[in-house]
């Protein structure tokens, strides 16, 4: 084999090494995530339910599942239609109606001797100045909050933890603390350093330069 060929095997060699490092130490959040209903499709909330207030005729959704950040968070799924929702719930002066739906994820997204509920939908006939966390209260106790007030169970769904991070194919450790979906911003932080594929990377590039340099003088000099 030569020197130029050398390189190139341990180039792909090193640069393949930390993809799928990547991809075995991949890791998310299992949570609550807080969403509205724009138009026909769903957004994700930019405040919490405790100081979103809902206009009169809003569509509110929260979706448990395992995500690593909002752009990859998992919407509500099935009709979110307030006319139907809220069919049989009539005005009332003073007060507000909010639809909400919540789906309560698929298996995979349970913690580990827990099975997730039937997506549901509700009307809440609110007060006026009522906050989202107002609305879920009337219509899906009983609620769990952690210490920092942040919503870890709906309907009494899961039993036990409150955003805690979960890797690829693993349970997390008894206790082990994380973040709510529930908050404002539910974006995960890095959990170390930057990838060290692109140094290496960037090295063995080099190598392999160097030895096509040498290759070629030495097929100059011969």
């Amino acid at each position: 084999m030569t020197a130029v060929r050398r390189a190139a095997a341990l180039l792909a060699a090193v640069l393949l090494v930390p993809a799928g490092a990547a991809q075995a130490h991949a890791a998310g959040y299992r949570y609550w995530s807080f969403w509205e209903r724009d138009g026909a499709r769903w957004t994700y909330a930019t405040q919490g339910p405790a100081t979103a207030r809902p206009d009169d005729g809003s569509v509110q959704g929260f979706r448990f599942a395992v995500s690593e950040d909002s752009a990859d968070a998992s919407r509500p799924r099935g009709a979110a239609d307030f006319g139907t929702i809220c069919a049989g719930t009539p005005a009332r002066p003073g007060h507000k109606r909010v639809a909400l739906v919540l789906d309560f994820g698929t298996p995979a997204d349970a913690p580990s001797g827990e099975t997730p509920p039937a997506r549901r939908t509700a009307c809440a006939r609110v007060a006026a100045d009522a906050t989202a966390a107002d609305a879920l209260a009337a219509v899906a106790k009983p609620l769990r909050y952690d210490t920092n007030a942040l919503l870890c169970a709906i309907a009494g769904y899961p039993h036990e933890g409150c955003g805690e991070q979960v890797s690829a194919g693993k349970e997390p450790a008894a206790g082990a603390g994380g973040k709510s979906g529930s908050d404002a911003d539910h974006k995960s932080g890095s959990d170390g350093g930057p990838s060290l594929g692109l140094p290496i990377g960037a090295a063995v590039v080099a190598l392999l330069a160097g030895a096509a340099v040498w290759q070629a003088r030495r097929r100059g000099n011969a």
